[in-house]
C-alpha cells in the first residue's frame, strides 16, 4: 500500500473531532478514549486503541509495547511477522477490556463494530480496518510459558529490577496477544496451533532477549563500581 493511501494518527484524530456533536458527547459520557500509535520501523498498520478513560494507563502500555519493545525484539523474531504486518489492515481497531466473558486473552473480529469506525471514511483512505479486542487483566494472570518465564523471573532480585521485568514481562505478553490477533486477521484460515506457535515463540525469545541485555548491562555496571576500589 502507498503512504500517500495510509491513515495517520492526525487524519484519525481530525476525524474523530469531526463526527456529529451527539456522537462525540455519547462517547465522551460514556468514557470512551481512543490512542493511535503504531510500529516505529514501518508506517502502517496505525494501531487505534479504543479503552475506558479508566484504563488510560493500561492503553499506554500497549502503546509503548508498540512502539519500544517491538523496536527492541530480535530482528529474527520481527521477521516472522513481516508478512503478517506487510497484509495487516491499514487501520487496526484495538478494544482494550479488563475481561471477556470467555476467559479468552484476545479475539478477532469478523466485523468492525467500534461506533465510530463501523462505516469506512475518507479520513482512512484506500486502508482496509480490522478489529480485536484483548483482556489485559486475563492476559496480567496468564501463564504463557510457566517453567521459561519461573527460570527468568528468578535471575532478578526483588526490588526495583524485578519490577521492570514483571512490566517487561507483561508487555511483550501483551504485544504477543496483538500479534497473534492479527494473524488471524491477515490469515483468517491458519490453523490455532500455528499462529500460538509463532505467538509463544515471539515471547519466549523477546523476553529471553530483554533479560540477558539486562542482566549484561547490571553486570556491567557492577564491575564499573568494584573497579573504582581497585
Amino acid at each position: 500500500m502507498e503512504k500517500d493511501n495510509l491513515p495517520t494518527p492526525g487524519s484519525v484524530e481530525a476525524y474523530l473531532r469531526s463526527l456529529p456533536r451527539r456522537i462525540r458527547w455519547r462517547l465522551w459520557l460514556s468514557g470512551r478514549r481512543y490512542l493511535t500509535t503504531r510500529f516505529l520501523d514501518r508506517t502502517a498498520p496505525l494501531v487505534v486503541v479504543a479503552h475506558s478513560f479508566q484504563d488510560a494507563s493500561r492503553a499506554a502500555q500497549l502503546a509503548l509495547a508498540i512502539e519500544q519493545d517491538w523496536f527492541l525484539a530480535p530482528a529474527a523474531s520481527r521477521e516472522a511477522y513481516e508478512e503478517i504486518l506487510c497484509r495487516a489492515p491499514g487501520l487496526v481497531i484495538v478494544q482494550l477490556r479488563r475481561k471477556n466473558l470467555c476467559g479468552c486473552l484476545g479475539h478477532r473480529h469478523v466485523l468492525v463494530n467500534e461506533l465510530p469506525f463501523v462505516v469506512a471514511h475518507e479520513a482512512f483512505r484506500a486502508a482496509g480496518t480490522g478489529e480485536m479486542d484483548i483482556a489485559y487483566d486475563r492476559i496480567g494472570t496468564w501463564a504463557a510459558l510457566p517453567i521459561s518465564d519461573g527460570a527468568l523471573d528468578a535471575r532478578f532480585l526483588a526490588g526495583s529490577r524485578l519490577e521492570e521485568f514483571h512490566a517487561e514481562q507483561f508487555r511483550l505478553r501483551v504485544l504477543s496477544v496483538l500479534l497473534h490477533e492479527i494473524n488471524h486477521l491477515v490469515f483468517p484460515q491458519e490453523p490455532e496451533s500455528s499462529v500460538r506457535k509463532r505467538s509463544l515463540a515471539f515471547y519466549r525469545e523477546a523476553l529471553a532477549h530483554y533479560v540477558e541485555s539486562t542482566i549484561s548491562t547490571m553486570s556491567f555496571t557492577i564491575d564499573r563500581s568494584f573497579s573504582r576500589f581497585g
